[in-house]
């Protein structure tokens, strides 16, 4: 099988930990965290990253696998001998990608602009041989986020939005992408085992059972840089709609707002990029007599998230062997919070098999 060749937007927490994930079990026969070490020939190791724009003074101009350790990046390294990748960061745009608040903050925790001008992305993009560009942009990076669609629909490349700005969920994006031919999974990335897969499962579970949810709330606290993003309330507006639709979406009929309350709730710098979840649960069962449940789940966020891109990845790679474009509705629904169309975690799992093996089309 071809490479599968990847450029990156966003050189922070979670390109580090799917540029280590990459290095570290590249030569391992067995890989902890993907639905499938090989999908129709294709392996880990075969994604390689060719091209990575960021706007960090600390990492543009330095070779990704230094950039990838730079401050303010704060994941655990977990493969520490990353080669040199040849490959370097380049100045992207900056537009909405920094919030306001962090020049407040020191080097060590928040952004630092880079002076450089801003390359031709486009002209990067088809330089470098791309065929999928990740987007890891900053929560609130909504005009970012349309831009860098718009140089991957100009460069001819496929695309993966990891946060929750709304592209492939939005039919008119969906549209230019597959008048392209060009695939696109998104939007949201939902961790392999987080607070919102977490809160799904147990939502969907109360549904199954003949509980009759009443009210719940999922509460998150991290100290990377995303959770000191987050503290602007501005930055998540679609970050919210993102996690509550999510597990909205497992309920027959939706809970009234006032009763639902999920998203981030603090930064607390020295969790650094652990995250914590509180989520809880108040229902009914037989009888009207009241149920309550609590959970507290804690995760290295960044990691927790990379397996899940590496699959989005490697379907994208698939619908464009397949020539198929537009939104690909099943591993979207699978891998990300706020899909084109929600299915349960068991029927989305079902569905991309399906695609996989070509039984479906997307």
């Amino acid at each position: 099988m071809s490479e599968i060749r990847i450029a990156i937007v966003g050189v922070g927490n979670c390109a580090s930990s799917l540029i280590q994930g990459i290095e570290y079990y590249k030569d391992k026969k067995e890989v902890i965290g993907l639905m499938h070490s090989e999908i129709n020939g294709y392996k880990l190791g075969d994604i390689k990253v060719v091209a990575a724009f960021d706007i960090d003074r600390r990492k543009v101009g330095q070779d990704l696998s230094k950039a990838i350790l730079a401050k303010p990046n704060c994941t655990k390294v977990f493969c520490p001998d990353i080669p040199h990748y040849r490959v370097e960061v380049k100045m992207g745009k900056v537009l909405d990608g920094i919030a306001g608040h962090m020049k407040e903050y020191s080097e060590e925790r928040a952004f630092r602009q880079a002076k450089e001008t801003p390359c031709d992305i486009v002209e990067e993009l088809k330089k470098s041989g791309a065929q999928i560009l990740v987007n890891y942009l900053p929560v609130g990076s909504e005009e970012g986020t349309r831009f860098y669609a718009q140089a991957a629909l100009d460069a001819g490349v496929a695309f993966v939005n990891c946060i929750p700005s709304f592209i492939v969920s939005d039919k008119k994006w969906a549209r230019k992408f597959e008048e392209k031919r060009l695939p696109i999974v998104g939007d949201d990335i939902k961790a392999q085992l987080g607070a919102t897969i977490t809160h799904r499962v147990l939502t969907k579970l109360f549904s199954d059972r003949g509980v009759k949810l009443d009210r719940t709330y999922q509460l998150n606290t991290g100290g990377n840089t995303d959770f000191l993003n987050m503290i602007a309330r501005e930055r998540l507006s679609s970050k919210k709609i993102s996690k509550t639709e999510a597990v909205q979406s497992q309920l027959n009929e939706p809970l009234p707002p006032e009763n639902i309350h999920i998203g981030p709730s603090d930064y607390v710098p020295w969790q650094n990029d652990n995250k914590v979840c509180f989520i809880r649960m108040e229902g009914r069962e037989f009888g009207d007599i009241p149920l309550e449940l609590e959970l507290r789940l804690s995760v290295e966020d960044s990691p927790n998230s990379a397996g899940v891109v590496i699959d989005a990845i490697r379907c994208c790679k698939l619908a464009l062997d397949r020539g198929i474009g537009g939104a690909l509705t099943s591993i979207s629904a699978y891998t990300m919070k706020h899909p084109p169309i929600q299915y349960s975690d068991s029927e989305a799992k079902k569905m991309v098999e399906d695609f996989i093996s070509g039984k479906i089309e997307r």
